[in-house]
């Protein structure tokens, strides 16, 4: 019997130790899960979103720090004019800034987003390829730096760089890039002439133009192993980096002026600061690192529609020798703003007729244009076969032709060019700007009035002094005469 009640009493305080630890457990585990469980913060997939008209975009939201079970998470918009949401899927309905809020309980985040128009509303698509083994695209010449694969172009080698052969000279472009960098790589954007380039350092965060000094900013964003569009503008004197990182939507850019000498040589008025304005071929690959894939390259005008499209050589590229204080004196740049922005101009210092022909064609067919006006023969190639096609492609493609006298210039060869530009004129029944005679001393189109021109000293290189390049006096005199000559293109 004794030994039968010391079991049953060591069995009933078994018992009660393993109740009292059970219920000491659960008061400690409900406070705990309590601790636990409580959300201090909501992470949200995007930390800003900039859109187009019409894109649909879905966010995530997850609680910090993580639990076992979502929690159900109220979504809103601070103006439903720009975005809604509805469960998270964000749709861009008009043009402006708005935000879009994730809340749950006291705790809320704001996602700030951005809307533009549609970049096919406002730009025009020139080029455009995706990369990949898939197909293969004969204007993109590796240059043995890589190869394609399922992803797109793999560049591996730093020894030289691809090159896009599609000349581009309009005014007002911008190339994007859609790329993935290796943590040690350091990229390199620029023209096949070398005359711009531009450096994405991704251990270094930061981003170059190469000017003199060097123009360069951080990217505190940035790192290996991430996709990134990266976007390179040329805007008249202006150049412009954007690097935007395509998972959380963060954006940094810098921008330099070309501010133009003036002249030449001893000729010049100013030292002026070189940007570059990015002839003439696209080019890109690695300096150092392991790698660079590249997925897409779109290259875009910046305006689809304009009721002129100027072309010519140096003549028509103010923006190159210019000082910036006086380039909206600049012939093109007065008739834009006469035409309130609505006109573009596209022009290749030192090319000639053939040249002219080459970009025009990567460029006019996608822009829709009332007028092109074409101021071309200061470095010679003018013949009526060749002026005869310009007149005729331009014709083809929906505009009307205006084909201009050449100015003025010391050696007088504008005066045998422009009888000939005058005959084709004529062949055609077609208007054009006398621009010889804005330019000479007697109105006649002969002598050169030099008060109007820079003054280009190239005793150390071609061996002659020129007074060439229209200044913002000849600017101003070549604006007027179009008021005379040519005023259907203001009407």
């Amino acid at each position: 019997m004794t030994q039968i009640i010391i079991l049953k009493k060591k069995f009933s305080i078994t018992v009660l130790l393993s109740l009292l630890q059970a219920i000491s457990f659960i008061g400690c585990s409900n406070n705990d899960i309590q601790k636990e469980y409580k959300i201090e913060n909501i992470h949200v997939n995007k930390t800003a979103l900039t859109m187009e008209i019409g894109d649909r975009e879905q966010l995530k939201a997850s609680a910090v720090p993580a639990v076992a079970h979502q929690p159900t998470f109220q979504w809103s918009t601070t103006d439903e004019r720009i975005v809604t949401v509805t469960g998270g899927m964000v749709e861009a309905v008009n043009s402006g800034t708005a935000s879009i809020i994730v809340e749950y309980q006291s705790i809320k985040v704001n996602i700030p987003v951005k809307v533009e128009p549609r970049k096919t509303d406002q730009e025009a698509i020139l080029y455009d390829r995706k990369l990949s083994k898939r197909g293969t695209l004969p204007e993109l010449q590796l240059n043995n730096t890589g190869q394609y694969n399922d992803e797109g172009l793999y560049i591996t080698s730093a020894e030289n760089v691809v090159k896009l052969d599609k000349f581009y000279a309009l005014a007002e472009r911008m190339v994007r890039y859609h790329v993935k960098l290796a943590p040690d790589t350091k990229a390199i954007f620029k023209s096949s002439q070398g005359d711009f380039n531009a450096f994405i350092d991704v251990p270094g965060k930061r981003f170059t133009i190469g000017t003199n000094p060097v123009t360069e900013k951080t990217i505190p964003f940035l790192q290996g192993d991430r996709e990134y569009i990266i976007e390179i503008y040329h805007i008249y004197q202006q150049a412009k980096i954007r690097v935007i990182d395509i998972q959380t939507n963060e954006a940094e850019e810098v921008s330099v002026t070309n501010d133009g000498q003036g002249g030449c040589g001893k000729g010049a008025l100013q030292a002026g600061f070189s940007v570059g304005m990015q002839w003439d071929h696209y080019c890109f690959g690695l300096i150092s690192g392991t790698f660079m894939l590249v997925k897409q390259i779109t290259v875009y005008s910046l305006k689809k529609k304009v009721k002129l499209l100027m072309y010519g050589d140096s003549i028509t590229q103010p923006e190159g020798y210019f000082p910036t204080s006086d380039f909206p004196q600049a012939w093109t740049q007065m008739i834009i703003s006469k035409l309130n922005d609505n006109a573009m101009s596209s022009g290749r210092g030192g090319g000639n007729i053939n040249l002219l022909l080459d970009y025009m064609k990567n460029e006019l067919p996608y822009i829709q244009c009332d007028y092109v006006m074409v101021t071309i023969g200061t470095n010679g190639g003018n013949t009526e076969e060749n002026l005869s096609e310009l007149v005729r492609y331009i014709r083809e493609q929906g505009a009307i032709p205006i084909l201009n006298s050449i100015p003025c210039n010391e050696s007088g060869t504008q005066i045998e060019n422009n009888q000939l530009i005058e005959q084709v004129r004529k062949k055609f029944g077609i208007n054009g700007c006398k621009f010889d005679i804005a330019t000479s001393l007697n109105g006649d189109g002969k002598e050169v009035d030099k008060s109007m021109m820079y003054w280009e000293d190239y005793t150390g290189s071609y061996g002659w002094q020129i007074y060439h390049h229209p200044n913002e006096k000849g600017g101003e005199s070549m604006y007027k005469q179009t008021l005379i000559d040519i005023p259907e293109i203001y009407e």
